[in-house]
């Protein structure tokens, strides 16, 4: 069977990842954010370690099935080597909550009282864990 690939111009984005994402999603990863590799994680082949083409646009990898992870891998350990998580609008909010990031934080990231353009407040989102972690609060992951 034929792989099917997403097609920006007639499909719906399940998730708003773009290069600023990659990017922030990158540093919280350097800066330490805990991640447990499982079913329903987003993450970014930055590396190009994963062989097969994604179905998503840049390299973006959704875990349905972790065993087919550690068969590429080998481990849950380099998964997290390899690859860089991108935290969904939900575990993100998760995250913050485990962080300490209070809701004033996060209402802040609608300063204007319209709603965000999608994508916009995961990237507020990533930057509030971002300063997080900066502060030395990394969470339980």
């Amino acid at each position: 069977m034929k792989p099917v690939r997403f097609d920006p111009e007639k499909n719906l984005a399940p998730m708003p990842f773009d290069k600023r994402h990659f990017l922030l999603a990158r540093e919280l990863k350097g800066r330490g954010l805990p991640f447990e590799p499982h079913v329903g994680c987003f993450v970014w082949d930055s590396q190009k370690a994963i062989s097969v083409e994604s179905p998503f646009p840049d390299r973006v990898y959704f875990i349905l099935s972790l065993p087919r992870f550690l068969d590429i891998f080998g481990s849950k350990a380099n998964i997290v080597e390899k690859l860089v998580w991108l935290p969904t609008w939900h575990q993100a909010r998760l995250l913050s909550r485990k962080m300490g990031i209070d809701n004033d934080q996060i209402a802040a990231l609608w300063q204007d009282q319209s709603e965000p353009a999608p994508g916009e407040e995961l990237l507020g989102l990533y930057q509030l864990m971002i300063d997080g972690l900066k502060g030395g609060n990394k969470g339980k992951g």
